[in-house]
């Protein structure tokens, strides 16, 4: 199966930045582009999702974030600092998961954790990330759907 579904809002949102509106013979400016790094759930299910990436003192993963269905959230803030970002998520009212190769530890409940490796000998578990391109993009927007789950049956 292939790998999530992902979007880059990036040139929409540049257009939006730079564009001006004249309203009722007014000159608004609208508003400066955010740059996040955005999942969206665009699942019937309600999905929990963790994330792995690379930061200044090494790699980290963090979770929990729940999504509702037709839900989105923003897992990192601000222009992002890396082409490569890794996701696991798991579906909570059908079961099955979106993963993939790359392994990271995780645990059942609200997390964040340096290092990948060692999981289980210091107390955490290992799950299979699959791998998100953003092509240095500064914004980036991955969607899940029913049909894209790499690791999922």
């Amino acid at each position: 199966m292939s790998a999530a579904f992902l979007t880059s809002s990036a040139f929409r949102r540049r257009s939006l930045a730079v564009a001006t509106f004249l309203v009722g013979g007014l000159l608004l400016a609208a508003s400066p582009a955010k740059a996040d790094l955005r999942l969206c759930n665009m699942t019937s299910s309600r999905v929990g999702i963790a994330l792995g990436y690379r930061d200044a003192q090494g790699w980290v993963t963090e979770g929990w974030w729940n999504l509702t269905s037709r839900g989105c959230e923003t897992l990192l803030k601000g222009q992002l600092g890396g082409r490569f970002y890794y996701i696991y998520a798991i579906d909570y009212d059908r079961g099955g998961e979106w993963s993939g190769r790359s392994f990271m530890c995780t645990r059942e409940r609200e997390f964040t954790i340096r290092g990948t490796e060692d999981c289980l000998a210091r107390g955490f578990d290992r799950s299979g990330f699959f791998e998100v391109d953003t092509g240095e993009q500064k914004s980036w927007t991955i969607q899940l759907t029913e049909t894209n789950r790499p690791g999922g049956p």
